[in-house]
């Protein structure tokens, strides 16, 4: 029986959107939550608001481009709780350009970002989730299997999260950890107004079939869920199931549906 009590999540990126919500989430759930990301205001609103319904939050800032800042985010958890059960490696960003437009150093941001942060997140919290069984949750994309005009660096970031999380997979046989990869369609997120910098930028409209996304609380849900059954590898939306269906035996037809579809200015 676990004593989700005495549990601890680490969740990177959990100052907004997915990562907010598996936040409060898994606090309703029983478990404490430790949130890491870049901006410690917003970490501190979403720590009040567990708190605020009896839950236990520890505020780590951490930014995933600086392998000492993860390395001392996974100490401060250790000094404060003793221990790391589940560790969600969501933090992450999309740098938007065609290929024949993007530069080197945008190339190296996207994957020092979301390829080397989420790796290093992961390598960091394995000592202390090999002494409990623990869960490990990497976030991905339904970009990982689809062509993406405009976010080809992006979806070539999520493909090798896909592919970490397979060799995990081999690598954690036998230890008690499970990984578990995640991929989501279109889901509710600050993703597209933010610039290849790193700026946000609130008025940039989003260019995503609004009917097709799902709130992050939805997310949230399934996602929790897919972890606690030690899925190896889950993809939603319904959307996003039958577009990754669709890439792997009709690839032609996925190919003259996303050409015809809307693309951010790249």
């Amino acid at each position: 029986m676990i004593d989700r009590k005495e549990n601890v999540i680490w969740i990177t990126g959990a100052s907004s959107g997915i990562g907010k919500a598996m936040a409060i989430e898994w606090s309703k759930l029983g478990y404490k939550v430790a949130l890491s990301a870049r901006r410690k205001e917003l970490l501190e609103l979403v720590a009040t608001e567990i708190k605020s319904t009896g839950g236990e939050a520890l505020v780590v800032p951490v930014d995933i481009m600086d392998e000492t800042s993860i390395e001392n985010a996974v100490q401060q958890i250790i000094n404060n709780w003793g221990r790391i059960d589940i560790a969600v490696a969501n933090a992450g960003f999309g740098v938007i350009g065609s290929i024949e437009k993007l530069t080197a150093n945008e190339w190296n941001r996207q994957l020092q970002g979301n390829v080397t942060g989420l790796a290093l997140t992961v390598k960091y919290a394995l000592p202390h989730l090999k002494k409990n069984n623990g869960r490990i949750g990497l976030v991905g994309s339904v970009g990982a299997y689809l062509p993406s005009p405009s976010f080809g660096a992006y979806g070539a970031s999520k493909a090798a999260v896909h592919s970490i999380g397979l060799t995990l997979q081999v690598e954690l046989m036998g230890s008690g950890v499970s990984c578990t990869t995640l991929h989501p369609g279109f889901v509710e997120s600050e993703i597209t107004r933010v610039d290849n910098e790193g700026m946000f930028h609130p008025e940039r409209a989003d260019p995503r079939p609004e009917k097709l996304i799902w709130p992050t609380n939805k997310a949230a849900k399934v996602m929790v869920n897919a972890i606690l059954q030690r899925k190896r590898i889950y993809i939603f939306t319904n959307h996003g199931r039958v577009l990754v269906w669709l890439q792997r035996w009709f690839p032609g037809l996925i190919r003259m549906i996303i050409s015809k579809g809307p693309k951010p200015d790249a």
